[in-house]
């Protein structure tokens, strides 16, 4: 996913929780966080921190390296081939295709040559357990936005075999799938939900064993893409609408649908998805504004190149700086959001996720580091080490599993 063009930037300093917290509970929370498997959902990359020279063994200024990781014991990250949505054409379709293959690439070679002793690549939720038995971290690669796929469907199961365990059918924008969430902030449509092409996908991710994912698309394309999918969906990325009123996040129909169908939230340490905001002053509205129009010239509609990245975010300081944003969003306001689902949906179909190095981040987690925050508030609130476990993985492993389940009955004849 891209940098946010009005967001606060990420740089800026985080809460160590367990500092203030009192040493049993603590100790208590570090044995739990060693035990289970912790899993993040949505961190994005960018090709050009998967070289020989500058690569996830150092620790970059990225959020989630392996440095990093190992810090904070996060086990395992879903690494994701996002394209930015651009314009519905063959053109269009092959410059996305490129821009996927280069990041589905860069995860291969991560996991095959710059560091195979630090890092597997899992297909399948068994290979996630047996790699974090081994000792070593956990990469998975997730698909944001089905773009890149053009109209050709065959490339989903090549995607597949590329080793994509989920995907969306959309991004910020319209796609040849499907409506976005963006869609609300203007009231312009293009399918009213799914288009024909689009469910046509959902059957073929039922096919290959790609899990459904629902965190990008509109409301009325997640409610179709629910009741069609044969298998569990996600919400990769995704965190309650009834604590936080935005387009981006699921309001309680669509939680009920994603229960009634066995799926996962992941819910996001995203600020502005977490914690909406009082309205900027209009002197830091102006220079946000600004800063919207000359990136937008350079991204193409507020989605920006990996390589436009650290500019952003040097200028995006800077305007924090000059013009203070509200307070960010903290961890203990990102478990509001999992209390919040726990009790609407249970707790068999709520998970975690960061969008790190996309935009997300909350103080007191704001990078892999800083994982064990998120483990030590939720023991703060009497969640024991088996429900700490399902929320941190096992819900989203269950559902690789079933997904793979119905792949293989659809694949049989049975379904």
């Amino acid at each position: 996913m891209t940098v946010r063009l009005a967001l606060a930037a990420m740089l800026l300093p985080t809460v160590v929780l367990a500092q203030a917290a009192d040493p049993a509970l603590v100790a208590k929370a570090r044995g739990i966080h060693e035990r289970v498997i912790t899993l993040d959902t949505h961190d994005d990359i960018d090709p050009g921190d998967f070289t020989k020279s500058r690569n996830y063994t150092q620790r970059l200024d990225t959020q989630v390296n392996l440095p990093k990781m190992e810090q904070g014991g996060l086990d395992a990250s879903f690494f994701i081939v996002y394209v930015g949505q651009g314009p519905l054409t063959e053109d269009g379709y092959a410059k996305a295709y490129a821009q996927a293959v280069e990041k589905f690439d860069a995860i291969h070679r991560l996991t095959k040559e710059i560091a195979p002793a630090r890092i597997g690549l899992a297909l399948t939720a068994a290979d996630v357990r047996t790699i974090a038995a081994s000792g070593r971290k956990v990469a998975l690669i997730g698909v944001e936005n089905a773009y890149p796929v053009g109209t050709d469907l065959k490339r989903i199961k090549e995607f597949y075999d590329r080793g994509g365990r989920y995907m969306s059918l959309a991004h910020n924008g319209h796609s040849q799938f499907a409506d976005s969430n963006t869609g609300e902030r203007d009231g312009k449509w293009l399918h009213h939900g799914l288009s024909p092409l689009g469910k046509q996908a959902i059957a073929e991710m039922n096919r290959w064993g790609i899990m459904v994912d629902v965190s990008h698309p509109s409301k009325e394309a997640n409610l179709q893409a629910i009741a069609l999918s044969k298998a569990p969906v996600i919400a990769s990325h995704s965190a309650a609408r009834a604590l936080a009123n935005h387009s981006r996040n699921m309001d309680d129909e669509q939680l009920e649908a994603l229960k009634k169908n066995g799926g996962v939230i992941q819910t996001v340490a995203f600020d502005s998805y977490v914690k909406i905001k009082p309205a900027d002053s209009p002197a830091r509205a102006a220079a946000l504004a600004r800063l919207r129009d000359e990136f937008r010239t350079q991204g193409g509609g507020g989605n920006l190149p990996d390589d436009v990245r650290t500019k952003f975010r040097t200028r995006m300081a800077a305007v924090d700086k000059e013009f203070p944003p509200a307070p960010r969003a903290t961890v203990a306001d990102f478990v509001d959001h999992i209390d919040y689902l726990v009790k609407k949906i249970g707790i068999e179909h709520v998970g975690i996720s960061s969008d790190f190095d996309g935009g997300g981040g909350v103080d007191g987690w704001n990078g892999a580091d800083e994982t064990f925050n998120v483990t030590l508030e939720l023991v703060k609130r009497g969640y024991t080490e088996e429900q700490i476990g399902k929320l941190w993985s096992g819900n989203l492993l269950r559902v690789m599993d079933d997904v793979q389940k119905v792949a293989q009955a659809i694949q049989a004849g049975r379904m």
